[in-house]
């Protein structure tokens, strides 16, 4: 891009700058590069060799009317004397070439044109200066408007990232809430269950207390000769009829019968087998 490196020395920057500047914004013509030069005015020129395309620089490709106007103005200020081959028919601007026209008619629309003879003047030094400062002017004001809006983006990415914080946050309470019901209900049922266990072992004990106090009566009974509690079978007559003096002895009703022979049976009061023997009836009398 000879004619905007050349367009740019003859508006009095560095030549240095203006090679970084076309270079860092991929020759991408005279609106871009004018702003990198403007933007990085205070800082010092770095080596050609590491120089590469900014993101920047691809954003501010995307040229408005505006800014294909503000090329224009920056062509005209480094262009020599000449003539003018279009002219809009339309709104009346005139174009250098043909490229220029068709640029404008594809922004805005035009498709009326006409050839021109007119003789392009040089601009004074004077008029140079002073288009020159109107452009550095309005790119000012075009950063100025985009830094407000970079400033409106950030502010609407922090309140959507501190919404998603805040989100987050309610979500990490509702999920420790319900752990703590959760937790509260499990130490209810842990507490019922140990309740019924130690019931359960409560009622064993007394059960098992309950067995050895019988175990214990019965050997008592068994020692001291006395009818065993709980046991009916273990009554005798002469016990049941100390327990009834008023009643009358019990018959079987059946007539009285000699025998020959008496069988005795002999328990001991300590229990174990008993001693039996058969006697005859005369031994019984003598």
């Amino acid at each position: 891009m000879a004619g905007d490196k050349d367009t740019l020395i003859s508006m009095g920057f560095d030549p240095a700058r203006v090679e970084w500047a076309l270079k860092a914004t991929g020759n991408r013509g005279l609106q871009p590069a004018m702003d990198h030069i403007l933007e990085n005015e205070g800082q010092a020129v770095p080596d050609p060799g590491s120089v590469s395309e900014s993101s920047s620089s691809a954003r501010k490709d995307n040229m408005d009317v505006d800014d294909d106007e503000d090329a224009e103005a920056l062509k005209s200020l480094g262009a020599a004397a000449g003539n003018i081959e279009a002219k809009c028919s339309q709104c009346g601007k005139i174009f250098r070439n043909t490229a220029l026209a068709q640029f404008h008619a594809e922004k805005s629309g035009h498709d009326q044109f006409e050839e021109s003879t007119e003789e392009i003047k040089p601009l004074t030094e004077e008029e140079k200066k002073q288009k020159l400062a109107e452009l550095r002017q309005k790119m000012s004001e075009k950063r100025a408007r985009q830094a407000v809006e970079d400033a409106k983006e950030q502010k609407a990415s922090e309140a959507l990232r501190r919404k998603a914080g805040k989100d987050m946050i309610k979500i990490k309470e509702e999920l420790k809430l319900k752990q703590a019901q959760q937790e509260a209900e499990q130490r209810k049922r842990d507490k019922i269950e140990d309740a019924k266990a130690k019931a359960a072992i409560k009622a064993q004990i007394e059960a098992d207390k309950k067995a050895r106090n019988e175990k214990f009566a019965r050997e008592k009974a068994i020692r001291d000769g006395l009818p065993i509690p709980g046991d009916s079978s273990t009554s005798t007559p002469a016990v049941a009829a100390a327990a009834a003096p008023g009643k009358a002895p019990i018959t079987s009703g059946v007539a009285g019968k000699d025998y020959s022979e008496t069988r005795l049976q002999i328990r001991m009061s300590t229990g174990g087998q008993p001693y039996t023997t058969t006697l005859s009836s005369e031994a019984c009398k003598s």
